[in-house]
Protein backbone atom coordinates (compact mmCIF):
# COMPACT_ATOMS: atom_id res chain seq x y z
CA UNK A 1 0.00 0.00 0.00
CA UNK A 2 1.37 3.24 -0.85
CA UNK A 3 0.59 7.26 -0.40
CA UNK A 4 -1.21 8.39 -3.85
CA UNK A 5 -2.63 11.71 -2.95
CA UNK A 6 -2.16 14.30 -0.07
CA UNK A 7 -4.36 17.68 0.42
CA UNK A 8 -3.02 20.12 2.84
CA UNK A 9 -4.73 23.02 4.61
CA UNK A 10 -3.19 25.50 6.73
CA UNK A 11 0.01 22.68 6.73
CA UNK A 12 2.81 24.77 8.07
CA UNK A 13 3.84 26.95 4.03
CA UNK A 14 0.99 25.62 2.48
CA UNK A 15 -2.26 27.10 2.77
CA UNK A 16 -4.03 24.78 0.27
CA UNK A 17 -2.17 22.43 -1.26
CA UNK A 18 -3.37 18.72 -3.42
CA UNK A 19 -0.78 16.60 -5.51
CA UNK A 20 -0.85 12.88 -6.18
CA UNK A 21 2.07 10.98 -5.28
CA UNK A 22 4.05 7.73 -7.01
CA UNK A 23 5.78 4.86 -5.58
CA UNK A 24 8.86 7.30 -5.90
CA UNK A 25 8.36 10.69 -5.45
CA UNK A 26 11.09 13.31 -5.97
CA UNK A 27 9.84 16.94 -3.98
CA UNK A 28 11.58 19.80 -5.43
CA UNK A 29 11.72 23.99 -4.88
CA UNK A 30 13.59 26.46 -3.89
CA UNK A 31 15.27 27.25 0.02
CA UNK A 32 11.83 28.13 2.47
CA UNK A 33 9.48 26.45 -0.05
CA UNK A 34 8.86 24.00 2.12
CA UNK A 35 10.15 20.19 1.39
CA UNK A 36 10.76 19.31 4.74
CA UNK A 37 7.60 20.35 6.06
CA UNK A 38 5.71 18.51 3.39
CA UNK A 39 8.12 15.36 4.46
CA UNK A 40 6.66 16.35 8.19
CA UNK A 41 3.10 15.31 6.90
CA UNK A 42 4.30 11.63 6.74
CA UNK A 43 6.03 11.90 10.41
CA UNK A 44 3.11 13.50 12.12
CA UNK A 45 0.73 10.85 10.83
CA UNK A 46 3.19 8.41 12.04
CA UNK A 47 3.06 10.43 15.65
CA UNK A 48 -0.43 10.38 16.02
CA UNK A 49 -0.45 6.78 15.21
CA UNK A 50 1.91 5.81 17.61
CA UNK A 51 -0.32 3.47 20.39
CA UNK A 52 2.20 4.15 23.43
CA UNK A 53 3.72 7.64 23.46
CA UNK A 54 1.87 9.08 20.72
CA UNK A 55 -1.14 10.71 19.59
CA UNK A 56 -2.45 14.05 18.15
CA UNK A 57 -1.84 16.18 21.56
CA UNK A 58 1.84 14.70 21.73
CA UNK A 59 2.52 15.04 18.30
CA UNK A 60 1.53 18.57 18.27
CA UNK A 61 3.15 19.65 21.26
CA UNK A 62 6.21 17.83 19.81
CA UNK A 63 5.98 20.70 16.97
CA UNK A 64 6.21 23.51 19.11
CA UNK A 65 2.25 23.85 19.22
CA UNK A 66 -0.41 24.55 16.79
CA UNK A 67 0.95 28.14 16.28
CA UNK A 68 4.20 26.43 14.56
CA UNK A 69 1.54 24.09 12.47
CA UNK A 70 -0.75 26.64 11.35
CA UNK A 71 0.54 28.64 8.00
CA UNK A 72 0.51 32.02 8.72
CA UNK A 73 -1.60 32.96 5.88
CA UNK A 74 -4.06 31.24 7.41
CA UNK A 75 -5.66 34.39 9.04
CA UNK A 76 -9.32 33.63 9.83
CA UNK A 77 -9.44 29.92 9.26
CA UNK A 78 -7.51 28.05 12.62
CA UNK A 79 -8.21 24.87 11.20
CA UNK A 80 -5.31 22.20 10.46
CA UNK A 81 -6.56 19.82 8.10
CA UNK A 82 -4.36 16.54 6.33
CA UNK A 83 -6.50 14.97 3.75
CA UNK A 84 -4.83 11.48 2.61
CA UNK A 85 -5.41 8.68 -0.23
CA UNK A 86 -3.84 5.45 -0.24
CA UNK A 87 -3.80 2.31 -2.37
CA UNK A 88 -1.70 -0.40 -3.57
CA UNK A 89 -1.56 1.29 -6.90
CA UNK A 90 -0.96 5.09 -8.12
CA UNK A 91 -3.12 4.49 -10.79
CA UNK A 92 -6.49 3.18 -8.86
CA UNK A 93 -9.18 4.94 -9.64
CA UNK A 94 -10.65 4.60 -6.17
CA UNK A 95 -8.71 4.83 -3.40
CA UNK A 96 -8.13 2.01 -1.11
CA UNK A 97 -8.64 3.87 1.63
CA UNK A 98 -8.85 7.80 2.89
CA UNK A 99 -7.91 9.25 6.01
CA UNK A 100 -9.20 13.08 6.80
CA UNK A 101 -7.82 14.98 9.96
CA UNK A 102 -8.48 18.32 11.05
CA UNK A 103 -7.62 20.01 14.11
CA UNK A 104 -7.98 23.43 16.01
CA UNK A 105 -7.47 24.95 19.09
CA UNK A 106 -10.01 24.94 21.69
CA UNK A 107 -9.84 28.37 21.53
CA UNK A 108 -10.54 28.91 25.95
CA UNK A 109 -9.23 27.43 29.09
CA UNK A 110 -6.71 25.02 28.55
CA UNK A 111 -6.50 25.78 24.96
CA UNK A 112 -6.01 22.03 23.90
CA UNK A 113 -6.35 20.67 20.27
CA UNK A 114 -9.29 19.39 19.08
CA UNK A 115 -10.59 17.24 16.35
CA UNK A 116 -12.18 19.25 13.87
CA UNK A 117 -12.73 16.53 11.44
CA UNK A 118 -11.95 12.89 11.33
CA UNK A 119 -13.03 10.64 8.42
CA UNK A 120 -12.13 7.20 7.26
CA UNK A 121 -13.04 5.97 3.84
CA UNK A 122 -12.88 2.44 2.54
CA UNK A 123 -13.26 1.78 -1.09
CA UNK A 124 -15.28 4.40 -1.81
CA UNK A 125 -17.17 4.24 1.17
CA UNK A 126 -17.46 6.18 4.79
CA UNK A 127 -16.64 4.03 7.69
CA UNK A 128 -17.01 7.24 9.88
CA UNK A 129 -16.88 11.04 10.31
CA UNK A 130 -16.29 13.07 13.31
CA UNK A 131 -17.39 15.00 15.45
CA UNK A 132 -20.44 12.73 15.52
CA UNK A 133 -23.26 12.28 18.33
CA UNK A 134 -20.67 10.63 21.13
CA UNK A 135 -18.74 13.92 20.57
CA UNK A 136 -21.40 16.31 21.70
CA UNK A 137 -21.99 14.21 24.71
CA UNK A 138 -18.51 14.33 25.43
CA UNK A 139 -16.33 17.04 24.27
CA UNK A 140 -13.27 15.54 26.03
CA UNK A 141 -13.39 12.56 23.36
CA UNK A 142 -12.39 15.49 20.54
CA UNK A 143 -9.01 15.62 22.00
CA UNK A 144 -8.26 12.23 20.48
CA UNK A 145 -7.94 10.77 17.67
CA UNK A 146 -9.92 7.68 16.94
CA UNK A 147 -6.87 6.93 14.54
CA UNK A 148 -4.50 5.91 17.65
CA UNK A 149 -7.36 4.46 19.87
CA UNK A 150 -6.38 0.55 19.39
CA UNK A 151 -10.06 0.05 20.61
CA UNK A 152 -11.31 2.59 17.98
CA UNK A 153 -9.21 1.61 14.90
CA UNK A 154 -10.08 -2.00 14.83
CA UNK A 155 -11.93 -1.70 11.06
CA UNK A 156 -8.87 0.57 9.61
CA UNK A 157 -6.32 -0.49 11.70
CA UNK A 158 -4.29 -1.21 8.46
CA UNK A 159 -4.04 2.69 8.18
CA UNK A 160 -2.89 3.28 11.95
CA UNK A 161 -0.31 0.10 11.35
CA UNK A 162 0.79 1.95 7.81
CA UNK A 163 1.03 5.37 8.99
CA UNK A 164 2.97 4.17 12.15
CA UNK A 165 5.69 2.23 10.42
CA UNK A 166 6.72 4.76 8.28
CA UNK A 167 10.45 5.34 8.79
CA UNK A 168 12.65 8.61 7.62
CA UNK A 169 16.14 8.69 8.62
CA UNK A 170 18.58 11.68 7.81
CA UNK A 171 22.05 10.39 9.41
CA UNK A 172 23.35 13.11 10.95
CA UNK A 173 27.61 11.29 10.63
CA UNK A 174 28.59 13.61 14.02
CA UNK A 175 26.31 12.40 15.53
CA UNK A 176 27.24 8.56 14.71
CA UNK A 177 31.16 8.59 14.85
CA UNK A 178 31.32 11.23 18.32
CA UNK A 179 28.31 9.68 20.18
CA UNK A 180 30.03 8.77 23.43
CA UNK A 181 31.52 12.56 23.75
CA UNK A 182 27.98 14.16 22.87
CA UNK A 183 26.02 11.65 25.10
CA UNK A 184 22.52 12.62 25.97
CA UNK A 185 19.39 10.04 24.30
CA UNK A 186 18.61 9.88 20.77
CA UNK A 187 15.09 11.98 19.83
CA UNK A 188 12.16 9.61 19.53
CA UNK A 189 12.12 7.62 16.11
CA UNK A 190 15.89 8.52 15.61
CA UNK A 191 15.63 10.52 12.95
CA UNK A 192 19.48 11.33 12.79
CA UNK A 193 20.77 7.91 13.10
CA UNK A 194 22.55 8.36 16.59
CA UNK A 195 21.05 4.92 17.38
CA UNK A 196 21.93 3.35 14.15
CA UNK A 197 24.36 1.02 15.58
CA UNK A 198 21.87 -0.30 17.74
CA UNK A 199 19.29 -0.53 14.97
CA UNK A 200 21.59 -3.23 12.95
CA UNK A 201 22.38 -4.82 16.77
CA UNK A 202 18.59 -5.58 17.01
CA UNK A 203 18.58 -7.15 13.42
CA UNK A 204 18.73 -11.10 12.91
CA UNK A 205 22.64 -12.52 12.71
CA UNK A 206 21.14 -13.83 9.15
CA UNK A 207 19.64 -10.51 7.85
CA UNK A 208 22.29 -8.29 9.32
CA UNK A 209 24.86 -10.60 7.38
CA UNK A 210 23.08 -10.46 3.93
CA UNK A 211 22.19 -6.74 3.89
CA UNK A 212 26.16 -5.95 5.13
CA UNK A 213 27.27 -8.18 2.42
CA UNK A 214 25.04 -6.46 -0.13
CA UNK A 215 26.67 -2.87 1.24
CA UNK A 216 30.15 -4.10 1.31
CA UNK A 217 29.66 -4.99 -2.11
CA UNK A 218 28.29 -1.42 -2.74
CA UNK A 219 31.21 0.17 -1.07
CA UNK A 220 33.86 -1.29 -2.77
CA UNK A 221 31.98 0.43 -6.08
CA UNK A 222 31.83 3.67 -4.57
CA UNK A 223 34.82 4.18 -1.64
CA UNK A 224 38.43 4.04 -2.55
CA UNK A 225 40.80 1.55 -1.80
CA UNK A 226 37.30 -0.14 0.44
CA UNK A 227 37.52 -4.00 0.75
CA UNK A 228 35.15 -5.35 3.52
CA UNK A 229 32.16 -4.15 6.06
CA UNK A 230 32.05 -6.28 9.07
CA UNK A 231 29.51 -5.85 12.44
CA UNK A 232 31.85 -6.31 15.67
CA UNK A 233 30.44 -5.62 19.73
CA UNK A 234 33.48 -4.41 21.83
CA UNK A 235 34.31 -5.80 25.81
CA UNK A 236 31.61 -3.62 27.11
CA UNK A 237 28.74 -4.76 24.50
CA UNK A 238 28.42 -2.31 22.29
CA UNK A 239 27.67 -2.44 18.89
CA UNK A 240 30.49 -1.27 15.83
CA UNK A 241 30.88 -1.51 12.32
CA UNK A 242 34.73 -1.69 11.09
CA UNK A 243 36.11 -1.68 7.73
CA UNK A 244 38.82 -2.72 5.71
CA UNK A 245 41.05 -0.91 3.07
CA UNK A 246 43.24 -1.77 0.90
CA UNK A 247 46.79 0.02 1.67
CA UNK A 248 50.30 -0.31 0.58
CA UNK A 249 50.67 -1.54 4.24
CA UNK A 250 49.52 -5.31 3.90
CA UNK A 251 48.93 -5.35 7.91
CA UNK A 252 46.93 -2.38 7.85
CA UNK A 253 44.16 -2.92 10.56
CA UNK A 254 40.44 -2.57 10.94
CA UNK A 255 38.89 0.92 11.28
CA UNK A 256 35.72 1.91 13.23
CA UNK A 257 33.00 4.10 11.96
CA UNK A 258 34.21 6.77 14.27
CA UNK A 259 37.34 6.72 11.36
CA UNK A 260 34.91 6.59 8.17
CA UNK A 261 34.07 9.46 5.97
CA UNK A 262 31.02 11.38 6.40
CA UNK A 263 30.55 10.20 2.64
CA UNK A 264 30.74 6.68 3.44
CA UNK A 265 28.35 7.12 6.41
CA UNK A 266 26.09 8.58 4.62
CA UNK A 267 26.20 6.04 2.32
CA UNK A 268 25.75 2.67 4.57
CA UNK A 269 22.78 5.03 6.38
CA UNK A 270 20.73 4.94 2.80
CA UNK A 271 21.64 1.78 1.96
CA UNK A 272 20.50 0.62 5.46
CA UNK A 273 17.20 2.26 5.01
CA UNK A 274 16.33 1.37 1.94
CA UNK A 275 17.10 -2.65 2.84
CA UNK A 276 15.70 -2.32 5.94
CA UNK A 277 12.04 -3.32 5.60
CA UNK A 278 8.94 -2.51 3.57
CA UNK A 279 7.63 0.67 5.10
CA UNK A 280 7.32 3.97 3.36
CA UNK A 281 10.85 5.42 3.49
CA UNK A 282 11.32 9.25 3.73
CA UNK A 283 14.81 10.22 2.44
CA UNK A 284 15.50 14.12 2.94
CA UNK A 285 18.85 15.44 0.61
CA UNK A 286 20.45 12.01 0.51
CA UNK A 287 23.11 13.94 -1.55
CA UNK A 288 25.02 15.18 1.32
CA UNK A 289 28.48 14.56 1.78
CA UNK A 290 28.23 11.96 -1.00
CA UNK A 291 30.67 12.37 -4.44
CA UNK A 292 28.19 13.61 -7.31
CA UNK A 293 29.10 10.77 -9.42
CA UNK A 294 27.36 8.22 -6.44
CA UNK A 295 24.61 10.72 -6.12
CA UNK A 296 24.09 10.36 -9.64
CA UNK A 297 23.16 6.36 -9.28
CA UNK A 298 20.89 7.03 -6.25
CA UNK A 299 17.50 6.67 -8.29
CA UNK A 300 18.92 3.49 -10.21
CA UNK A 301 19.78 1.76 -7.00
CA UNK A 302 16.26 2.78 -5.86
CA UNK A 303 14.56 1.33 -8.88
CA UNK A 304 16.39 -1.82 -8.65
CA UNK A 305 15.10 -2.36 -5.41
CA UNK A 306 12.04 -1.43 -6.26
CA UNK A 307 11.88 -4.31 -9.19
CA UNK A 308 13.25 -7.22 -6.60
CA UNK A 309 10.06 -6.12 -3.91
CA UNK A 310 6.52 -6.82 -4.12
CA UNK A 311 4.85 -5.08 -3.36
CA UNK A 312 6.89 -1.86 -4.22
CA UNK A 313 8.40 0.06 -0.62
CA UNK A 314 7.27 3.72 -1.63
CA UNK A 315 10.02 6.17 -1.37
CA UNK A 316 10.02 9.87 -1.07
CA UNK A 317 12.92 11.96 -1.58
CA UNK A 318 13.25 15.83 -1.27
CA UNK A 319 16.25 17.11 -3.05
CA UNK A 320 17.73 20.34 -5.04
CA UNK A 321 20.99 18.07 -6.10
CA UNK A 322 21.71 18.82 -10.23
CA UNK A 323 23.47 15.11 -10.06
CA UNK A 324 20.51 13.17 -8.62
CA UNK A 325 17.83 14.54 -11.02
CA UNK A 326 20.17 14.15 -13.89
CA UNK A 327 19.88 10.25 -14.00
CA UNK A 328 17.51 9.75 -17.33
CA UNK A 329 15.71 7.06 -15.48
CA UNK A 330 13.33 9.37 -12.85
CA UNK A 331 9.84 8.67 -13.84
CA UNK A 332 9.04 12.61 -14.36
CA UNK A 333 5.45 11.24 -12.89
CA UNK A 334 6.63 11.33 -9.38
CA UNK A 335 8.28 14.83 -9.49
CA UNK A 336 6.54 17.02 -7.28
CA UNK A 337 7.72 20.96 -7.90
CA UNK A 338 7.04 23.30 -4.86
CA UNK A 339 6.83 26.89 -5.49
CA UNK A 340 6.58 29.71 -2.88
CA UNK A 341 4.12 32.48 -3.65
CA UNK A 342 2.90 35.79 -1.58
CA UNK A 343 0.06 33.45 -0.02
CA UNK A 344 1.86 30.63 1.23
CA UNK A 345 3.70 27.70 -1.29
CA UNK A 346 1.70 25.46 -3.51
CA UNK A 347 2.71 21.80 -5.28
CA UNK A 348 2.56 20.54 -8.48
CA UNK A 349 3.05 17.67 -10.87
CA UNK A 350 4.95 18.30 -14.28
CA UNK A 351 3.03 20.22 -16.67
CA UNK A 352 2.42 18.88 -20.45
CA UNK A 353 5.58 20.44 -21.89
CA UNK A 354 7.75 19.35 -19.32
CA UNK A 355 6.68 16.03 -19.17
CA UNK A 356 7.49 16.36 -23.71
CA UNK A 357 10.87 17.29 -22.66
CA UNK A 358 11.41 14.45 -20.41
CA UNK A 359 9.97 12.24 -23.29
CA UNK A 360 12.45 13.55 -25.35
CA UNK A 361 15.51 12.52 -23.47
CA UNK A 362 16.31 15.58 -21.56
CA UNK A 363 16.45 15.33 -17.39
CA UNK A 364 14.59 16.45 -14.61
CA UNK A 365 17.67 18.38 -13.94
CA UNK A 366 17.16 19.88 -17.07
CA UNK A 367 13.98 20.61 -17.55
CA UNK A 368 12.60 21.32 -14.02
CA UNK A 369 15.82 21.84 -11.75
CA UNK A 370 16.38 25.46 -13.27
CA UNK A 371 12.86 26.65 -11.46
CA UNK A 372 13.68 26.27 -7.91
CA UNK A 373 16.70 28.73 -8.77
CA UNK A 374 15.88 32.27 -7.16
CA UNK A 375 15.53 35.11 -9.28
CA UNK A 376 18.18 36.97 -7.90
CA UNK A 377 20.80 34.50 -6.91
CA UNK A 378 22.90 35.58 -9.44
CA UNK A 379 22.97 39.22 -6.82
CA UNK A 380 24.23 37.10 -3.68
CA UNK A 381 27.95 37.09 -5.24
CA UNK A 382 27.60 41.03 -4.92
CA UNK A 383 27.07 41.27 -1.42
CA UNK A 384 29.43 42.63 0.83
Amino acid sequence: MQVTKVKLKNWRNFRNFEVPFRDVSYILGPNASGKSNLLDVFRFLRDVSKPAGGGLQAAVIARGGISKLRCLHARQDPEVCIDVELSDSPDDKIPKWRYVLGFKPEGKGAQRILVSKEEVWHEGKQLFSRPDKSDDKDSVLLTQTRLEQIAANVKFRELAEFFGSITYLHLVPQLLKFADQLGGRPLENDPFGQSFLERIAKTTERVRAARLKKISEALTLAVPQFKELRFIKDDSGRPHLEALYSHHRPNAGWQSEEHFSDGTLRLLGLLWALLDGSSMLLLEEPEISLNDAVVKEIPLIIQRLQRSRKPKRQVVISTHSEALLSNPGIDGRGVILLEATADGSTGRTLQKDEASALEAGLSVAEVVLPKTRPSSVNQLGLWE
